[in-house]
């Protein structure tokens, strides 16, 4: 069975990104995947320190929900990162987990399906979609879509399920990733994934 990781960003586990990713939820479980929720946004999650250590332990040098979530995310076929809008960018718990995920974890996301989700009150919230995204183009990760860009608009849950149209949109972002990661794992079946090459890693050290 497909297995989809959900990240929450926000501190409140019933606030507004919830209720989005609920309606994402209810879909997957229609559509037959699995899927596991963690809250990221109420925890205690320092940023990378750009020590290193995770190239040689394999893992996060700080042992935290990090470390927790990485096995998920490995054997996960794809991944929803939900957050709220803090001054037109994402939370700031959210962004420093997702650099430690990102950046601790030797496994390859080549061609997991990945989704931003992101809840604002008014503005910020395509600066902060944009900020999420990019954790998937640098990774090889196709990033799903939707009929509008993956939001919604409230200030609190109640507020969010007043909002039709983002609820549509969420539960149409969760048809597609459905779509996309069965359309990719029939695809590795018959054809195998892309070849990736590593050869080139060009920093210009003596400003050439």
């Amino acid at each position: 069975m497909s297995k989809i990781l959900l990240l929450n960003g926000s501190p409140h586990l019933h606030g507004c990104t919830a209720t989005a990713l609920d309606e994402m939820v209810n879909v997957f479980n229609e559509e037959g995947i699995e899927t596991e929720l963690f809250q990221v946004g109420n925890k205690d999650i320092r940023g990378c320190i750009s020590c290193n250590r995770c190239g040689e332990i394999r893992k996060c040098v700080f042992d935290d929900l990090v470390n927790t979530v990485a096995p998920v995310f490995e054997e996960a076929d794809g991944l929803v990162v939900g957050s709220p809008v803090y001054y037109g960018s994402p939370n700031g718990t959210i962004l420093s987990f997702l650099d430690r995920l990102f950046y601790s974890t030797q496994f390859s996301k080549h061609m997991k399906v990945g989704a931003a989700v992101v809840s604002c009150r008014r503005g910020g919230n395509t600066a902060s979609f944009d900020v999420l995204n990019k954790y998937f183009t640098i990774s090889g990760m196709p990033v799903a879509s939707s009929t509008y860009w993956n939001q919604v608009h409230g200030f609190t849950a109640e507020d969010v399920k007043k909002d039709l149209e983002g609820l549509q949109t969420m539960r149409n972002l969760a048809r597609n990733m459905s779509f996309m990661i069965r359309a990719i794992n029939d695809a590795k079946e018959k054809y195998g994934l892309p070849v990736v090459e590593r050869e080139y890693f060009t920093s210009f050290p003596d400003g050439k």
